[in-house]
This record gives structure tokens, sequence and C-alpha cells, in this order.
């Protein structure tokens, strides 16, 4: 007696199709599992046997064979579980699924001993290439139905208990398809507002440029001047997530097994890991690889405080997601690819004791320590950092002065229209100034004769790479928008230069 189960497993982001082939035969009483499972699934024998007992049905005595196919594909976690369980109900003749029926489902759930199906990770990426795979219909736990019901035009089954799952199969009950309740929050001001924040007005303004434009920043300043502060408030004032947006970050925190009860990601992500953590923790790793934290911040930000506390090896893992929006994971039976698409935000201390450079507190650091600080910093990533902020400690009078500090609302105005200059610039292509191909930049980073002559001397003066030229030139465009204007002129470009004069400064402070 056979019978075969469609299912499907995430390898990365993308979804591939699994046949759950069972066969019962006579000898001797075992139950086999081959296809290259991993622990999880080999274990899930007594799972499965003992939630068919507590549901009403007896495991038949017979040898039971289960084939996961293709079998050179690694198979990992629980999620076959129910498409075994009922492979064996329909080998066995407990249960009788039309063959069309079949043809078009994928099941997908992990059992618990009594029966009931559980949370598993990965639903969403899987319903996201359901249709592609040929099938229109998914039957997985009731507590995914909501992240899979996202995908249009995918009937979702949600169940909780496998006796539950038989007697829809056998047509002695309904279930109604899962309707996704999707509510997206436009409202990007929250809790943490700028207005909170004393002072520190080149900060706000380049925290303003940043969102507008998704230009990755760093803050360098003395210990309680406010960039983590400033930091933790950039959400307020970035733009809200997309549709295509939400369903990519989704798809990502559905893999990790982060979505749980909330059903979608729709505010963008803020990460701010500590600085002990390991390179696979930051871009992802393992055995079967897992995002890190990098594709965990995809289409937000990441926030990396203290920046020169992390070991050199973990910070330079970052070069290449910057510079590619994703990160390739290669291990011996396989190649991940998990997007990576993130605004970039650092902060860190000038010296070890944190007040170098400070006008209120003197620096007892010696030459060869801040160079040894600093040398964590290497010169390709800061290349890739668009806007470097100095952050100065904050005067009394500042604190005490009666004034009204700009609002993240305020800010947010200027970064609307910023965005919808953006949008008709590049229509659905690109989104950001920040993602410009060397050939948009030429083709919209027009200046006047003036500033082009600015831009020439400070190539030459800051000893620019072109990757350098360009962010100078990118970062420039977005002030200008934010300026509603159409050529790109001295105050501009000179306003650009600025936010990457510490370049020098930090190469300066190193010999």
């Amino acid at each position: 007696m056979h019978s075969k189960i469609f299912s499907a497993t995430p390898i990365g982001v993308q979804a591939h199709l699994v046949e759950v082939e069972v066969d019962l035969s006579f000898g001797l009483i075992n139950f086999y599992i081959v296809g290259l499972p991993d622990t999880a699934i080999k274990e899930s024998t007594k799972r499965i046997s003992t939630a068919l007992k507590n549901s009403g049905f007896r495991l038949p005595a017979k040898r039971i064979t289960v084939n996961l196919a293709p079998a050179d594909l690694k198979k990992v976690g629980t999620l076959f579980d129910l498409p075994i369980a009922v492979g064996i109900l329909q080998a066995a003749k407990f249960i009788s699924i039309e063959k069309d029926f079949l043809e078009e489902t994928l099941f997908l759930g992990e059992l618990s001993l009594d029966g009931s199906i559980r949370f598993i990770k990965g639903a969403l990426p899987i319903a996201y290439d359901a249709l592609k795979l040929g099938k229109k219909r998914i039957i997985l736990p009731i507590a995914n139905a909501q992240e899979a019901a996202l995908i249009q035009g995918l009937e979702i089954i949600g169940v909780d208990h496998l006796s539950q799952l038989v007697n829809y199969l056998q047509h002695n009950a309904i279930i109604e398809p899962t309707k996704n309740k999707l509510f997206v929050d436009h409202k990007t001001i929250g809790q943490l507002n700028f207005s909170e924040v004393k002072g520190q007005e080149q900060a706000k303004r380049a925290l303003q440029i940043t969102a507008a434009g998704r230009h990755n920043i760093l803050f360098i300043g003395p210990p309680g001047a406010g960039k983590t502060m400033l930091a933790k408030r950039l959400p307020s004032i970035m733009p809200p997530m997309n549709f295509h947006e939400i369903l990519q970050t989704s798809k990502i925190y559905s893999i990790s097994g982060k979505l749980q009860k909330k059903s979608l990601v729709t505010k963008r992500p803020f990460r701010a890991p500590h600085h002990t953590i390991s390179q696979a923790g930051l871009v992802g790793g393992g055995t079967y690889p897992q995002p890190g934290e990098i594709s965990l911040a995809h289409n937000g930000i990441l926030f990396l405080d203290e920046f020169t506390e992390f070991a050199r090896s973990t910070i330079e893992v970052l070069r290449q997601p910057l510079a590619n929006n994703n990160v390739c994971i290669s291990r011996a039976n396989q190649t991940v690819t998990f997007p990576a698409s993130f605004l970039f935000v650092a902060a860190l201390n000038p010296c070890p004791c944190g007040f170098f450079g400070d006008k209120r507190k003197q620096c007892y650091c010696s030459q060869k320590q801040i160079a040894r600080y600093l040398d964590k910093l290497s010169g390709p990533l800061l290349d890739r950092i668009d806007l470097q902020i100095n952050v100065q400690s904050i005067q009394y009078e500042t604190i005490h002065k009666k004034q009204n500090e700009i609002s993240s609302e305020q800010l947010y105005e200027k970064i609307q229209n910023a965005l919808k200059i953006q949008k008709q610039r590049f229509g659905s292509d690109i989104l950001f100034n920040a993602q410009m191909s060397s050939k948009q930049v030429e083709q919209f980073c027009i200046l006047t004769d003036t500033a082009q002559q600015v831009i020439k001397k400070a190539f030459e003066v800051l000893c620019l790479s072109m990757r350098g030229y360009h962010k100078i030139l990118k970062v420039s465009r977005t002030i200008a928008d934010l300026d509603q204007s159409e050529i790109i002129d001295v105050p501009h470009i000179q306003e650009a230069i600025l936010y990457r004069s510490l370049d020098n400064y930090l190469e300066r402070h190193r010999k």
C-alpha cells in the first residue's frame, strides 16, 4: 500500500517541493524515514505514532517506509510531521483523499503527542512560492494561517488538531479558508520623538538626510552626548513599508521562527545587537544556514552601538552586504543567499576614555591608545558609510534654553516631499537615492559649474575613492531633493562634503 503527499521546505527564502511517499508492507514492524532527514525528522516517528494513537488511529502493524524526495535535498525541521501522518492514514485506507485534491495541496505542520498541530517556521516563504510549484492550497497549523494568507490566489486551510483535519478531508467538517487581516499602520511617528533631544541640530539634520535617501551614517562623540538617543529615534522619521517590503521582511522572520503570534512585520525593523555578537550571529550561518541580524534588519535599520567594541573580523563581514544588499552563505552541502538591504547606523567614542576632542572634559589617552582603538575601522568599511557626524556634548545653556526642539513630525514633512521626488525619478526600479547605480548617478546628479569645481577640489584634498565620490553625489542629490531643487548647487555639495570630513580625522589619529 502506497501513498504520496506533497509538502515543501524552505532553503534560504526559496521554497522547494518535497514529495512525501509512504509505503506499508509486510515484514518486521518498524518505521523508517529516508531522504536525507535531519535529527528532528528522524525523531518524528515517535511523535507521529503517538499523535495517531491519541487521535483514535492505531498505527498499522506493518513495516512503514517514508521517503522524502528528492532524496539528495537535505530536509530540516518539523514541518513534515503532518504530511507523513496523512500519508500513513491514506496508505492504510483510514482515509480516502481524491487524487486531484492531493495534487493541488501542500501539507505542513508539526504534531504534538496529543495530536494537536503546532506552529512551524517558514510558512510564508512556502506560501509565497506555492503557486510557482503548481499548488492551489496549503493545509497548515492555524497559528501560521494568517501569515500564509497574505499570498493572493492561494487557499489557506488552518487546522489545530489531527482529528479536525481528518474530518475535513473526509468531508465530515467544513473549514473556511483563512482570510488575511493585514493592517498596516502608516503612522511612522512613534513614542520616541526628536523633540525630546536637546540641541544636536546638525545630527538631526544628518538623520533627516539619512531617512530621505537611505544613507548609512556614523556618529562619533563622547559618552552621554546623545548618539544612541538619536539613533533610536530614526524609525520615527522613516517612510512606512510598502506591501512588497512587508512581504520580503516577513519571509525572513518566518524562516527564523520570529513571527509567532503576530502574522507580519509591518513596521521597519530596528535591530541593535550587542557587541559580543559572533560573525554567524551578525550575517547568518549554522550547519543549515539561518538569517543573521543583517537579514533580520532587511528594509529596516541595523544599529551597532559601541562600534569599536565589536571584533574587527565581525565588523569586516559587513563590507560585502553593504555593497550588494544580500549575503551569500556557503556550506559544504548547500549555498544560501539571504536579502540584507538595511540602513546602517553606527556609533562610537573617539578614544578609549571617550573624551578626545571634547570641549568640556580632558582626554588622558595616548596617541598609541587612540590609534589602537580606531584600528578596527578599516578604510574600505568607512568608505561605505555616507555620513560621518561628530556629536559634541551638550552645554548647560542648551539643556535649559526655553525653545521648542524640532520634532519628528517637522523632520518627516520634508522627507515626504523628497520621497515623492525620488518615486517620480526612479519609478518602480529603486526607492532611494543611495541605491543608485553608477549610470544613474551620472544621469540624475547634475551639478552646476561652480558645484563641479567644489567637488573637484574635495576629490583631491580628501583623496576620495570612486565609491566615496559617488557617495557624496548621492548625498548631495538627497539634500537637493529636500530643498526641492532639480539641480545640485554649491550649498548641497558643500553640506555633503562636510559629512565626509571624519575620514581624514580618523585616518590622522590612527597613525
